[in-house]
């Protein structure tokens, strides 16, 4: 699959909360990693607890391999610069990969 770029109305928006947008958002997986070392540890969390990250990554760029891996930092209950450091290793990872 690689670095597939989507439409702006694809993209994904970082929030910190309903309604709070931290004005960051990702097209690609490049881009998403990059966002990702920018965005409060906040947004993080937030949408990670939520699901958003494994939605995004099946529904928009139909991979089912990152939302599994994501889904997994869900089950152990990661958060904050944790977090960060290990989306940041499983995203770099994969798009090393491809």
């Amino acid at each position: 699959m690689g670095d597939v770029m989507v439409p702006k109305e694809k993209a994904f928006y970082f929030f910190t909360s309903i309604g709070n947008y931290t004005g960051h958002s990702a097209s690609s997986l490049s881009e998403f990693l990059r966002k990702i070392m920018e965005v409060d540890a906040k947004s993080l969390d937030f949408h990670l607890n939520r699901g958003d990250f494994e939605r995004w990554f099946i529904e928009v760029l139909g991979n089912e391999q990152l939302a599994g891996a994501i889904r997994s930092l869900r089950d152990e209950h990661v958060s904050g610069e944790s977090l960060r450091v290990r989306l940041h290793e499983i995203v770099s990872k994969y798009l090393k990969g491809n």
